[in-house]
């Protein structure tokens, strides 16, 4: 039997704010719904003054997107330390963890384990800091959580802030197949591939790239990236 094939896409949102200087949430749906994934890792999906609202209209969401959003600790918001993860109404969320990490800025991350078409995931949405010395020890403590679980097929999607594709990322390279699918920074003139996905032994790649359509370029400071995987035979 054939192994199914699913797609998760990485999208640093910028709080909705496009490289036009326009706030313009239904455009930034509008590029998730046409990612055409089963799985979307956001980053900045929420406003950073007050109680933090939702960047993203959070009663259109899944009409507009067809996902559903992963459920967080807050009211007002789809995103936790602005991470967000949209899944296939199909999926089956088993369970969701919200980790503080460590860093010079306030960060975190979301694990959620779902199941998705007969296939166990483990997804890690993250948003590294921009100094890495921040970036080590967040990844320092990812790997250490992982460590205290059981394992399940996982992949780690955010934006990385990492500019070198040769260090920097070393303490998730020991453990996983880091994934840099094109440059996605920035989005009017990519020079720097920031956003990359990281697989584990248990998934297989199939293929990825950047998304550089006129609504991508304009939607935010960042490209969405996408890879299609399926469980390692």
């Amino acid at each position: 039997m054939t192994q199914q094939t699913l797609r998760i896409a990485s999208y640093n949102m910028r709080k909705a704010k496009g490289t036009d200087r326009q706030r313009d949430p239904e455009r930034i749906m509008r590029i998730i719904r046409d990612l055409d994934a089963e799985i979307v890792v956001l980053q900045e999906a929420d406003r950073r003054l007050g109680a933090r609202p939702s960047a993203l209209p959070m009663d259109m969401l899944t009409a507009e997107t067809g996902l559903v959003a992963v459920p967080v600790p807050s009211e007002v918001s789809i995103g936790w330390h602005g991470n967000a993860v949209l899944l296939t109404p199909r999926a089956d969320i088993v369970d969701v963890q919200h980790i503080n990490l460590p860093g010079a800025e306030p960060r975190g991350a979301m694990v959620v384990d779902a199941d998705i078409s007969g296939v166990k995931l483990r997804v890690i949405a993250t948003h590294l800091g921009l100094m890495r010395r921040s970036r080590r020890a967040q990844l320092s403590a990812l790997i250490q959580h992982l460590d205290a679980r059981s394992r399940r097929p996982t992949l780690i999607a955010g934006d990385m802030n990492e500019w070198s594709q040769t260090v920097g990322l070393g303490r998730l390279a020991h453990h996983f197949t880091i994934h840099a699918p094109g440059k996605s920074f920035h989005a009017r003139m990519p020079v720097a591939a920031l956003d990359r996905i990281a697989i584990d032994d248990d998934l297989t790649l199939v293929g990825g790239g950047v998304v550089e359509t006129l609504d991508a370029q304009r939607g935010s400071d960042h490209l969405p990236i996408w890879l299609d995987f399926k469980l390692a035979t």
